[in-house]
């Protein structure tokens, strides 16, 4: 009787050789394709365009809508919203990226004020002033946004957001306002 233990000693060898082959060559197809194959590195924030929106807003809201002049090309708008659903409560909103990478947003309605700023603000309080091109501003301080508001004429209009308050100001600096009925 022979000794059967080499045999399958040696099969169980080339067994567990083969595998690691097999990997290693797997591995080097996963490397190249890596390599070779172009990742995404853009910017993970998507600009839009708000002019027809904008357009929309200032032939039908009943105030003038404000939506901003001559920002620098740092400043992206990422998104825009115009809700006319309730007449009563007609709501504007204009969101940025800032230079800086922080969140600027115009919102503006014709909503009951206090109930409006609350909302976009995420509950800030009010925190004293500020002029900003000869317009005296509300500054609101908050634990997620802080905001500058103007109410006029039965109108919010409000710069929030996650930017610096000098950031807030350059928004609502740039500001202009059209339409209305």
């Amino acid at each position: 009787m022979g000794d059967h233990r080499g045999v399958a000693n040696t099969r169980g060898n080339q067994t567990v050789r083969d595998l690691v082959l097999s990997m290693a060559v797997i591995g080097v197809v996963v490397a190249v394709i890596y390599i070779f194959i172009p990742h995404s590195e853009g910017d993970p924030v998507k600009s839009v365009s708000y002019t027809v929106e904008l357009g929309q807003a200032r032939r039908d809201a009943p105030f003038a809508v404000a939506a901003p002049v001559g920002l620098d090309k740092q400043w992206r708008a990422t998104s825009v919203m115009y809700d006319a659903s309730d007449t009563k409560a007609v709501a504007w909103h204009l969101g940025f990226v800032d230079p800086e990478n922080e969140y600027a947003a115009v919102e503006q309605s014709n909503a009951n004020a206090v109930a409006f700023i609350k909302e976009k603000t995420y509950s800030a309080v009010r925190s004293g002033s500020r002029t900003v091109d000869g317009f005296t501003w509300a500054r609101y301080k908050g634990d997620k946004y802080d905001a500058l508001v103007r109410e006029e004429g039965g109108v919010t209009t409000m710069v929030t957001g996650t930017a610096s308050f000098d950031q807030l100001a350059k928004l609502a600096a740039a500001l202009q306002e059209r339409g209305g009925q």
